[in-house]
């Protein structure tokens, strides 16, 4: 949040970068979203852990929830398993 050229040109492409790809998840959604719709969802389930194309695909629908504790991307597996 600046004022300088820099800063408003970075704020700018952001923005410009977000509604892309938006509007290529409502393109490749099977649910009929309106972009007002799909932005306020995923306002609300930001950090929530899921299948993003489920999803976008059946929002009201349960799906099944991603394994609990995930070791992609850890050096040592085995300090983890006890």
């Amino acid at each position: 949040i600046g004022t300088s050229k820099n800063a408003v040109m970075n704020q700018i492409w952001t923005a410009l970068i977000t509604i892309l790809l938006l509007k290529v998840m409502k393109a490749t959604a099977k649910f009929g979203w309106h972009l007002s719709n799909l932005v306020a969802f995923i306002r609300l389930n930001i950090f929530v852990k899921i299948e993003l194309q489920k999803w976008l695909d059946k929002p009201f629908e349960n799906h099944e929830k991603p394994p609990a504790k995930s070791l992609q991307g850890v050096l040592f597996p085995d300090f983890y398993k006890k």
